[in-house]
């Protein structure tokens, strides 16, 4: 069954070079373009396309108020086309957060083919057709909610997180759960280096810890939570007990992927053993299941989200199908599980 496509952009050049890159799938037909708003919305009515291409500039309506208009009335899932700059990055992080599937890097429409690496917008688009399109999971707030203390966790307790394709949203919407007194946290989420500083900047004002983007030799404390930077090192943890710290490791990629979910949760089962607890969240791919295969093995209680809850259910189902998950839940009942796991 070919995938419908609709491609929003003003430019007819970025048209056709978008027609371009997705041709070489013969299963993907771009059905329809539109250089305006108003284009766009009858385009959609009239082709029901299965996914959109949407740029983040158009004249007389931004693509980030076409896109939350387009989520709240008529989900469909759509792949952002933006700048990987700062300012790029804080726009696409606000698209994902309004439920765009992913954003892609327009840089790289200008590339040869097989000299650039990472998801290309064939696999991109073509993984948003079998997605699940759905309104914003929670709303945009701006002031750091107060959190009411909750049963104290164990000293040496840790929690690590995996997430991916569709983690943006899960991820505002579970640490919103998180009191201001939670176990140190460890976090990867797959995105570009441009996009982890503004982001981890985004969830310290949304949720009660304090999140910051991981540094080499940050002591894991209550109350933080550390989110792996985007780029060229891995993230782990090294250390015992209450003197638990990040460490920034320059290796290769694994599973496609730098920083891994894979390396975290492999250094936390090592260091950590039956005082973690983790979770492996939305995603492509399959990374992370043979890191929190290894926590479960040394002790740790492990969560998959589940299928009706993820946007992508690719890492938590390779993760389900290792072994690794000691229960699969929906998004919503995730953060509670990992702090009673925690609870001493």
């Amino acid at each position: 069954m070919s995938v419908r496509v609709l491609v929003v952009d003003d430019s007819p050049t970025m048209q056709a070079m978008i027609r371009r890159k997705l041709a070489v799938d013969p299963a993907i037909e771009v059905v329809g373009t539109a250089a305006r708003a108003d284009q766009a919305r009858a385009q959609i009515k009239a082709l029901n396309p299965d996914v959109v291409t949407l740029d983040i500039e158009m004249p007389g309506m931004n693509g980030l108020d076409f896109l939350e208009r387009l989520m709240r009335l008529r989900p469909t899932p759509v792949v952002m086309l933006s700048s990987l700059t700062g300012q790029g990055a804080e726009i696409s992080l606000a698209a994902l957060e309004l439920g765009a599937f992913d954003c892609f890097d327009k840089s790289r429409l200008h590339a040869l083919p097989g000299s650039t690496p990472g998801i290309g917008l064939v696999e991109l688009v073509r993984a948003a057709a079998a997605s699940r399109p759905h309104a914003p999971l929670s709303p945009i707030v701006a002031n750091k909610p107060v959190s009411a203390p909750r049963r104290g966790a164990r000293a040496a307790s840790i929690i690590a997180i995996g997430a991916s394709t569709g983690g943006v949203e899960a991820l505002i919407a579970l640490l919103a759960d998180f009191p201001a007194d939670c176990p140190p946290t460890v976090i990867v989420q797959h995105m570009p280096a441009t996009f982890t500083p503004s982001f981890a900047a985004r969830l310290d004002r949304l949720c009660a810890p304090q999140v910051q983007e991981a540094r080499p030799g940050a002591v894991l404390s209550r109350g933080k939570v550390y989110l792996a930077p985007g780029g060229d090192r891995h993230l782990e943890i090294a250390g015992s007990g209450t003197r638990r710290h990040c460490r920034l490791v320059e290796a290769d990629k694994v599973n496609g992927h730098r920083p891994s979910v894979d390396r975290l949760f492999h250094s936390v089962a090592a260091m950590a053993g039956t005082e973690a607890t983790g979770a492996i969240l939305t995603g492509m791919g399959n990374d992370g299941a043979a890191g929190l295969k290894a926590m479960r093995d040394a002790g740790a209680v492990t969560f998959g989200q589940d299928r009706a809850t993820s946007i992508v259910y690719g890492m938590p189902a390779a993760a389900f199908q290792a072994g690794a998950v000691t229960e699969q839940l929906p998004l919503r009942r995730i953060a509670g599980r990992l702090l009673a796991e925690c609870a001493a």
